[in-house]
């Protein structure tokens, strides 16, 4: 049936329930804005009758470069309401990219964020066949014969006619649950970037079973901070809308006073936000008074001791077999006893850690990480200090929810069920199901699992196997209740601890180029940065060395020492990988490191010589982490 069970009916409904009811809070310079679903509603009308005008219809195609900004959920809500497929992208996106993704999507039309946006890309821009360029802030741009507008040009008009509202809410009657609303551009191995289809169905699938897991209401304030165009936040703030809950639009200079100001029953964040957040924290401690940093250190850690061991007992810790009657006995009797001792302490340590607390408002019910793997010892940092964090895994070709350690489920160090209507595998090289406990890559099949990439048969043949069912790229393992703990990652891309993906086959064959390379891995995974171990052809780079610097160097520990030349070829690898030749920000290296031994076949590569990632990273994981800590 038409429009019965899509993201716009969802906006209706969530508007004829919650008109006056705030729907989101923003500051502009300071100055604060309290918008109702009302408010969003009409915003939302003007917009799609203001698109429609220049073009856009059902099937178009709009690329979307934009950050978080109410502008932004205006823009996509006009966008859905008409049928048309957002293809979102964040504002560092470089120019080179910008033309790829606008051509291999074929869309017709764009929306920048700025007007320093547009003049970064005004030579790609002027390169395309676009209908119209849309600027979102920006004085009056149009011209005679041009088709670049602002919003200003559009929207002079903002009177809305009696018959507008009827006529807005029946566009709904064009769209279907197959339908696609957006494509969104992931990183792909190829190094070019691979465009995930996803459809009404497959995000109100999260719409769906979001709500639930985390008994979201229309009373709930959340504090938002991650860009909108990813998947994670996209879904999360669907799901609010879906409830009528409220937004405050945050960023990262004003996150903490915004969780004392506005007081959030609920944020959700990536790993590296609460890494920031637990160093602030434990730095700022150190900087007033180390005594009182150990202290605090002290109290966290008999804090986690009590909740492990309460787990314990309770039964809330991964599982991997059966025990039978007299060692679950033995086990809960020890662990009770040892209760009874650290019970007072615990009590104690409670007390004092609810100041903590109010660092992030004093409401917190819930907090959701996700867009990358939780540290272990964040997880647990986060559950002494007393806020209950609901840990997700997901991916942009599930829209983006698999699994997630929430309401239903009180197992600590793992990532909870399957959610609804989800069948997930662990499956054996042969493609054989293996028993709880052993690892395995990740399968998945379900409603909100992507129908493809767009345009690029040769990586849905590799992606959907027997069944129908998904392969993640990720390594992983049940426990007996079917509880998921994910181990690794099959794939190749890296997914740093604020949620970016990095696709390493392109750093890596840029610095290849250089002489002195003779092998290399990127590595990063679930850290703040990256980082690059290479290879060295030893005798060329004593030569580079010696006609760069001046200096004779007689071992690979040599030149480590010397931190002059190895900042230096840093830097020089850095200026490669320089956004005008298509990397982002975020593609650099913080760190290098020699090795002295080369990989080898069998070991370190494949028969074929491809790098056997996880073998290396296992390998070098204390080097890893010392350079990337």
């Amino acid at each position: 049936m038409a429009g019965s069970n899509t993201l716009f009916s969802m906006f209706v409904d969530t508007y004829e329930k919650n008109r006056e009811k705030t729907a989101y809070i923003y500051k502009v310079q300071d100055e604060e804005f309290e918008v109702s679903y009302e408010k969003l509603f009409d915003d939302a009308l003007v917009l799609s009758r203001a698109f429609k005008a220049k073009g856009i219809n059902k099937g178009s195609k709009v690329m979307f470069v934009c950050d978080n900004r109410y502008a932004w959920i205006v823009t996509d809500m006009a966008l859905v309401s008409l049928g048309a497929i957002s293809v979102p992208r964040g504002s560092d996106t470089p120019s080179t990219e910008l033309g790829y993704i606008i051509e291999h999507s074929e869309s017709d039309f764009l929306i920048l964020e700025s007007t320093a946006l547009y003049e970064m890309h005004i030579d790609t821009i002027k390169s395309l066949k676009l209908k119209a360029v849309f600027v979102i802030e920006a004085d009056n741009m149009h011209k005679i014969f041009d088709h670049t507008f602002s919003y200003k040009d559009l929207l002079k008009n903002r009177k809305i006619y009696d018959n507008e509202i009827e006529d807005f809410i029946a566009l709904g009657d064009n769209l279907y649950e197959d339908d696609i609303f957006t494509l969104i551009y992931t990183s792909g191995t190829t190094g070019k970037p691979k465009g995930v289809i996803l459809t009404h169905t497959n995000i109100m699938h999260n719409v769906k079973v979001i709500p639930d897991l985390i008994a979201l209401t229309s009373d709930d304030v959340w504090v938002s901070i991650l860009p909108p165009w990813h998947i994670f936040e996209r879904a999360i703030e669907y799901a609010i809308m879906s409830q009528g809950s409220s937004i405050v639009y945050s960023s990262i200079k004003t996150f903490g006073a915004d969780l004392v100001e506005y007081k959030p029953t609920l944020v959700a964040t990536v790993p590296r936000l609460w890494e920031s957040m637990h160093s602030k924290i434990n730095n700022t401690l150190e900087k007033q008074d180390p005594k009182k940093a150990k202290i605090f250190k002290k109290l966290v850690a008999i804090s986690a001791t009590y909740n492990r061991i309460l787990r314990e007992a309770k039964d809330e810790l991964p599982r991997f077999k059966k025990e039978n009657f007299i060692e679950e006995a033995i086990r809960k009797l020890v662990a009770y006893t040892k209760l009874l001792f650290i019970y007072p302490l615990n009590l104690f340590a409670k007390k004092k850690l609810q100041a903590v607390q109010e660092k992030f408002g004093g409401r917190l019910r819930l907090a959701i990480s996700g867009g990358g793997t939780l540290p272990e010892f964040l997880d647990e940092w986060i559950d002494a200090i007393g806020i209950r964090i609901v840990n997700a895994y997901g991916m942009t070709e599930c829209a983006p929810a698999i699994a997630g350690r929430a309401l239903n489920c009180n197992t600590f160090a793992t990532l909870g069920t399957a959610v609804e209507e989800t069948e997930l595998k662990i499956l054996n090289d042969k493609g054989e199901e293996v028993p709880c406990g052993e690892v395995g890559e990740i399968v998945i099949k379900g409603p909100q699992v992507t129908p493809g990439y767009y345009k690029n048969e040769e990586e849905n043949q590799k992606v959907f196997i027997e069944d129908g069912f998904f392969v993640t790229g990720d390594l992983g393992k049940l426990t007996i209740r079917d509880e998921l703990i994910i181990t690794g990652r099959s794939k190749e891309i890296i997914v740093l601890a604020n949620g970016e993906n990095v696709d390493p086959s392109r750093i890596e064959s840029t610095v290849a180029m250089l002489p002195f390379v003779e092998d290399m891995i990127l590595v990063g995974h679930d850290k703040k940065s990256l980082a690059m171990l290479i290879v060295p052809d030893f005798e060329k780079l004593k030569e580079h060395i010696s006609e760069n610097f001046g200096k004779a160097v007689d071992s690979i520990d040599h030149v480590l020492e010397d931190k002059q030349i190895v900042n230096k070829i840093k830097s020089d690898i850095n200026t490669l990988l320089h956004p005008k030749k298509g990397f982002k920000p975020f593609e650099k290296l913080s760190s290098i490191h020699f090795l002295s031994e080369e990989f080898k076949p069998g070991e370190e590569l494949t028969n074929t010589f491809k790098k056997k990632r996880h073998f290396i990273e296992k390998k070098y994981k204390e080097l890893i982490d010392k350079i990337l800590p």
